[in-house]
């Protein structure tokens, strides 16, 4: 696409320039239809004052018609430096008395002294005309009519005059309207032009808002307020996103740094029991290891921001729910926990991705392990009506001042045992999230820690 065809001055110029030029046209054709009205009003004028001095001067002279008029007088009548003077004098019976021309007959027969204008040719010239009615001197009973007729050359030479003079005011009016057009588009888009600029002259570590929003105009404030907007989402998402690197780097570090050193120990130590030993830590980095880097990826693909490529399709929560269960249960005797389940065998049904569903299960579940009590109980329940899945465990609980703590990344509750890293509640948050579901941490009677995730019922 041609850059100039999309942009908003040249766009805004065309559409104020050709309606203003079509203006000076349409100025043009009714200055000229003004002007040919005008013109033909006034010579229309002396035409019918022509013929009336000419029936002023008709006398009957024993029957016979006569002009009372001097030969000069009627060369005086007839002169004209422009145009040629035509006139007939016609009698009742339609013979021509007297005259220089001869006209042709009148359009129209009309009422006594009422005057029918019309155009005609005459020796070969085109003329305007006038025919009047008026009673004959002789005989009241009768009419002569009384024909004027000139050329057009005066007619138009005054419409030509009028129109050198307005198409040239026009034009000028044209012109610096165009100019004040052209000054006001650009002005006034001078504050996209600011924007632009600052845009432009943004680091990408250093993200702050648009200056000025509230002196711009005001079609461009709700602009200015978007982008804003997006600066401080983008802002976020990049502190956000350099807080998780530099914690995924610190918790990565740490069994990187144990799997060497105990690799070294491995391989330095000569008593089998030692060596052993010194292997079975290493295993146990790995496994830390793996557990954490499993959990940072989690967290990855269960951003929100990547919502639109989420595919979700019908899942049977029950089953879905007891299948990942089963996977927790040497966890769980490990820790001599009683892992059970509560909720139909089947048929509850909601819109999800089935791996992200049982990543959400597995880290409640792998949570209330990690964190419960020893020796004590850890249920896994679905229910409907409401919609929801929860785990419940008889451990110390969470006071409700860190519960809005706990759901973010990396963090744990002070004072806390175990070998978390502070991601199975962030993630378990993030994928509710993008299920259109929430996570909600109550207690539960008389001890311990109930968390929900419940379903919009939609």
């Amino acid at each position: 696409m041609n850059p100039a065809s999309t942009s908003l001055r040249r766009r805004l110029l065309v559409r104020l320039w050709v309606p203003l030029a079509g203006l000076l046209l349409l100025g043009a054709a009714i200055a000229y239809g003004v002007a040919l009205h005008f013109a033909s009003v006034v010579h229309d004028r002396w035409l019918l004052d022509s013929a009336m001095t000419l029936a002023t001067q008709l006398r009957d002279d024993s029957g016979t018609l006569r002009l009372d008029l001097s030969s000069s007088s009627v060369e005086m009548f007839e002169w004209d430096n422009a145009d040629r003077i035509f006139w007939d004098v016609v009698s009742s019976s339609g013979r021509s008395a007297f005259g220089n021309a001869e006209f042709p007959t009148p359009p129209d027969a009309t009422a006594p002294s009422a005057p029918a204008y019309y155009d005609a040719v005459i020796d070969g010239s085109e003329v305007r005309a006038v025919a009047v009615p008026v009673r004959d001197p002789g005989d009241p009973t009768q009419t002569v009519t009384i024909q004027v007729a000139e050329t057009t050359h005066k007619r138009q030479a005054l419409v030509n005059d009028i129109l050198a003079l307005v198409v040239p005011l026009q034009t000028w009016i044209l012109l610096i309207a165009a100019g004040l057009i052209w000054f006001a588009v650009i002005s006034s888009l001078q504050s996209v032009d600011d924007i632009a600029a600052q845009l432009r002259g943004y680091e990408p570590h250093r993200l702050v808002p648009l200056r000025d929003v509230d002196r711009a105009p005001s079609e461009i404030r709700p602009l200015m307020a978007a982008v804003n907007d997006l600066i401080e989402k983008v802002a976020e998402s990049q502190a956000l996103q350099q807080r998780f690197v530099a914690n995924a780097a610190h918790q990565l570090r740490t069994p990187l740094a144990a799997l060497q050193v105990q690799t070294e120990r491995a391989l330095r130590e000569q008593d089998p029991d030692r060596h052993w030993e010194a292997l079975s830590k290493v295993r146990d980095a790995v496994a830390r290891m793996r557990h954490v880097t499993h959990q940072l990826l989690t967290l990855v693909r269960s951003d929100a921001s990547s919502a639109g490529a989420l595919a979700l399709t019908s899942v049977d929560l029950p089953e879905l729910a007891k299948q990942e269960l089963e996977r927790w249960a040497d966890a769980a005797v490990e820790r001599n926990i009683d892992l059970g389940y509560e909720g139909p065998e089947r048929g509850i049904t909601v819109r999800g991705e089935p791996q992200l569903l049982r990543e959400l299960i597995g880290n409640l579940v792998d949570n209330a392990i990690r964190y419960g009590k020893s020796g004590g109980e850890v249920t896994l329940g679905v229910r409907d009506a409401p919609l929801q899945i929860y785990v419940e465990d008889d451990g110390p609980g969470i006071p409700s001042s860190e519960r809005d703590r706990v759901v973010n990344a990396f963090y744990r509750q002070p004072g806390t045992t175990g070998e978390g890293c502070g991601l199975g509640l962030a993630i378990a948050s993030e994928i509710a999230a993008r299920h259109g579901a929430t996570l909600r941490i109550d207690d539960r009677e008389p001890v311990g820690t109930r968390v929900e995730i419940a379903f919009d019922a939609a």
